[in-house]
């Protein structure tokens, strides 16, 4: 039987150990946001939407977010150009130019121009794109199913783009797309879930319905913006069963961290955020976590 001081003395070297490995399992792990929105200062050249606003009342330029990312240990980021600047790409196109190695970006289309297909096929030559990201959002929610955006999606599966759409209450919608169309990545932005939903009290619908896409082997899930939609304060425990439920439908290889952060930026610090993940959700083992914190979503989106 050990004595007491050789127990506390193999606690304190196995806490050790724990520690170091835990250090050198953190040192490996590399985290890749799958959402952030960049945008520089409104311009005769770089006009907003008329009618729409920024998430933030100043502009968030790589020059701000690139010391965040720093400070908080992020490898990368998956730039989603903002809505308000219209459909144009050129300024997350900038930040993949200036940082090759740490942004890439998922352009977004004028949809409800058929005559965009003729860019899809080239759409990946542009320096730094992933591929495509769409929103049906306001009046543009109608699009999933009235026909508008029927084109897109037989395009985009030949031209083999990977897709993140963001259609909160409407997900079950794309149980048919994925299936006509088993070759194209579809990838279902913040959990199918948006701030209206939480208010209306159908966050459940919101996320049985996105779990319900997971038998489709071709799409996976953002579980990003939790903060943002949460009620509750860091670490956001109401999410955690809803995080769970998709992660068990989906697996850790179909699962992708992901931020948001200006959307709700002073819900949480950018570490937190990470953290939520990393030591909140308890379900989540070390190995999930090296997929679902960056690994899957540069396997899912091509990024080597």
């Amino acid at each position: 039987m050990l004595s007491r001081r050789q127990f506390v003395a193999s606690t304190v070297a196995a806490g050790t150990a724990l520690a170091v490995n835990d250090a050198r399992g953190q040192a490996k792990r590399t985290i890749v946001d799958a959402q952030v929105h960049l945008w520089k200062a409104e311009s005769d050249d770089w006009k907003w939407v008329p009618g729409m606003k920024p998430q933030l009342p100043e502009p968030f330029t790589i020059e701000k977010l690139v010391p965040l990312m720093d400070e908080a240990g992020v490898s990368r980021v998956v730039v989603v150009p903002p809505s308000w600047p219209g459909d144009r790409n050129d300024y997350g196109l900038e930040a993949a130019r200036r940082y090759p190695d740490r942004f890439h970006v998922m352009g977004r289309i004028a949809l409800k121009n058929p005559a965009s297909a003729a860019l899809l096929p080239k759409w990946r030559e542009q320096p730094g794109m992933l591929g495509v990201r769409l929103t049906f959002l306001g009046p543009a929610a109608a699009w999933v199913k009235d026909g508008t955006a029927d084109w897109f999606w037989p395009e985009a599966e030949k031209a083999g783009l990977p897709v993140m759409f963001l259609a909160p209450g409407q997900t079950a919608a794309f149980a048919t797309i994925a299936e006509k169309h088993p070759r194209l990545t579809l990838i279902v932005d913040h959990m199918g879930v948006a701030g209206d939903l939480v208010k209306e009290g159908k966050l459940a619908e919101a996320i049985g319905a996105t779990a319900s896409l997971a038998k489709y082997p071709n799409v996976s899930v953002k579980l990003s913006a939790a903060p943002n939609n949460s009620t509750e304060a860091y670490p956001f425990k109401d999410f955690a069963p809803h995080i769970q439920k998709l992660f068990e439908a989906y697996g850790p290889q179909r699962c992708y961290w992901g931020t948001d952060m200006t959307n709700g930026f002073t819900r949480a610090t950018y570490k937190q955020r990470i953290t939520h993940f990393t030591e909140e959700l308890l379900f989540l083992t070390e190995s999930d976590k090296d997929w679902v914190m960056g690994r899957a979503i540069l396997q899912r989106l091509n990024w080597t």
